[in-house]
């Protein structure tokens, strides 16, 4: 989000402060008044809600990217990602985005339960409030390994060692990613047109993300 608003802010008279947390975090603030003008959610359920109880602009809504996720391990040494998933015994902590709050947790808990390891795994899941907590959960060596978001893997400005495995997206719902204005204001009706774009489009895809 950072390059695509620093390409718009190049041609605009309007500056974008960017505020990062969990969907469901951001959800929360914004029902009970939170004064953001745009709510670009990792998912499409809350801006869907948003719209229903008549907080955001009706018919504003729409899908900007489609999410998927990683599974890395920092450690080179772990080099069968989905092995170490099935056969945990040698993995100490493994963290995912809290379900709770994060639509990537939503989705690493469905793989895990695919898989059949989401009950003989709890005792050593470590949840972060967002993806980018998990990813750092990961990144510090306090998890073996993580349930990422591809983006932040493939992350040109951001290199990675060690191994990392993407999980089939057929054993995950999709993880659509909406964007919903909240105001009429111009300047975020501007911002959401342009992700449009095929300047912003592209950026899209070049930091990891489908297009919908």
């Amino acid at each position: 989000m950072k390059a695509i608003v620093s390409e718009y802010e190049e041609t605009s008279v309007h500056t974008v402060v960017l505020s990062f947390g969990s969907t469901g975090k951001h959800y929360a603030q914004i029902t009970n008044g939170a004064p953001f003008d745009l709510f670009l959610a990792a998912d499409s359920a809350r801006p869907q809600l948003l719209e229903d109880q008549g907080i955001a602009i009706i018919g504003s809504r729409t899908t900007y990217a489609r999410g998927r996720l990683a599974v890395w391990a920092s450690n080179p040494e772990i080099n069968n990602i989905k092995d170490a998933l099935n056969n945990h015994q040698n993995i100490a902590h493994l963290a995912i985005a809290n379900p709770k709050l994060s639509p990537y947790g939503i989705a690493a808990k469905q793989v895990l339960m695919t898989l059949d390891a989401w009950p003989k795994i709890q005792s050593k899941l470590v949840r972060g409030e967002n993806i980018a907590q998990t990813f750092q959960f990961v990144h510090s060596g306090n998890a073996d390994l993580g349930f990422v978001a591809y983006s932040q893997v493939v992350n040109p400005k951001q290199p990675l060692q060690g191994n990392w495995w993407i999980p089939p997206q057929s054993l995950y719902s999709p993880i659509d990613q909406q964007a919903v204005l909240l105001n009429n204001r111009q300047a975020p009706k501007d911002l959401l047109e342009f992700m449009k774009s095929p300047l912003a489009r592209q950026l899209i895809q070049h930091y990891g993300y489908e297009l919908p």
